[in-house]
């Protein structure tokens, strides 16, 4: 089955939707995070812990997972789901944004990427057709379409040269995917410019994908050039198709996409902070290793529901974390997690109620006046 989505309620003040994701591996509302699981799972947690999280949908990367332990071995074990045990819906990349980022300029062509392997600096080569054919073996509920990600910033001649190469690999990849259980997304890209975001988008569409993708943001520019961008694609989405932006996470980046039309949202952000001591708060990110709270015998948040705010303190995870155990990592990978799966909880309560706006201003006075104290 193809998943399908269903838009419930526009919330009137934006465009904010509240929806339903129907997929092989269960029903989830929207707007949702998804926590990523790189090399086939989230560090540190297992699928039981993401399930008391509530989590949904989650992601594992093509280029890692064809690189360690290969596609045909998940594939042997029976696809992903089985391989990591997750029996929710599973996302995977491309691999594009891996691979750009080790190769260089000249090794991109019409064919695809030449790079080394950052494992053992081995020639490899990815193609749109290679990137989806490792996703159809490892059967992921959703597949991504293989995209040129262009850095930031580039000139409007060079963006507009890797939109239409991204369409001609769109094309490409769409014609080889086999897989009838799996959807498959399309990226729309563009930069900064507006007229190439809605051309990218207008193009894509045509394609006719089971759901889109906004990429390209969060690569080095500034918060008000990355609205700017969603703005740019999401008014030219179709509204019976979900809306994925790829790679944000931080919550007043999920609250503003959400704002544009946004469904859901994944990044490494919630358990790469947890691993350095630090933690999501309605008052702002904190970091365990401080001094103060040493002797702070209170949970990371009162009305936190996780299984780390209802069993621990902040004095013992700093202690974890200054001894460098592993558990100081998971613990607050699980709040991290939970954080910002219940914030689009509440997300989706305020789209129903006719109060988006209203949430986002209360959140960011709080979140934002409390942060630069800590």
């Amino acid at each position: 089955m193809k998943i399908k989505y269903e838009l419930l309620h526009r919330e009137k003040n934006s465009m904010g939707r509240y929806g339903s994701l129907q997929t092989n591996h269960g029903t989830f509302e929207t707007p949702m995070f998804m926590p990523v699981g790189t090399r086939a799972t989230v560090k540190m947690l297992t699928p039981e812990e993401l399930y008391d999280c509530h989590a949904g949908i989650i992601l594992a990367n093509t280029y890692h997972c064809w690189l360690r332990p290969g596609e045909n071995l998940i594939a042997k074990a029976g696809g992903l789901h089985h391989f990591m045990n997750y029996r929710g819906p599973i996302l995977t990349d491309s691999g594009g944004f891996q691979v750009f980022s080790l190769a260089k300029p000249k090794d991109i062509s019409e064919e695809g990427v030449k790079f080394k392997s950052h494992i053992d600096g081995s020639n490899l080569f990815l193609t749109p057709e290679k990137s989806i054919e490792i996703q159809n073996k490892l059967d992921s509920d959703i597949a991504m379409s293989f995209d040129e990600c262009p850095p930031y910033p580039v000139t409007h001649e060079y963006m507009k040269k890797s939109v239409e190469r991204t369409l001609r690999w769109a094309k490409r990849g769409k014609a080889v995917h086999q897989n009838e259980n799996q959807s498959l997304f399309g990226i729309v890209q563009g930069g900064e410019f507006e007229d190439l975001r809605k051309w990218s988008a207008e193009e894509t569409v045509k394609l006719g994908f089971d759901g889109y993708s906004i990429g390209g943001t969060s690569v080095g520019e500034d918060k008000e050039t990355m609205m700017k961008m969603i703005d740019y694609a999401t008014k030219y989405l179709p509204e019976d198709k979900v809306r994925y932006l790829m790679g944000v996470g931080e919550p007043m980046d999920i609250i503003e996409g959400v704002i544009r039309g946004v469904d859901i949202f994944d990044c490494v952000l919630p358990t790469r902070i947890a691993r350095h001591g630090n933690a999501f708060t309605r008052d702002g990110k904190i970091n365990l290793k401080n001094l103060k709270f040493r002797e702070d015998f209170t949970p990371l948040e009162q009305d936190c529901d996780c299984y780390t705010c209802k069993y621990y303190t902040k004095a013992y995870i700093r202690h974890l974390i200054t001894c460098d155990e592993t558990l100081g990592g998971r613990l607050l990978s699980i709040h991290n997690i939970r954080f910002l799966i219940r914030l689009t909880e509440e997300l989706r309560k305020a789209i129903q109620e006719d109060r988006l706006l209203e949430y986002r201003d209360q959140f960011k006075q709080r979140y934002e006046a409390k942060e630069k104290k800590h």
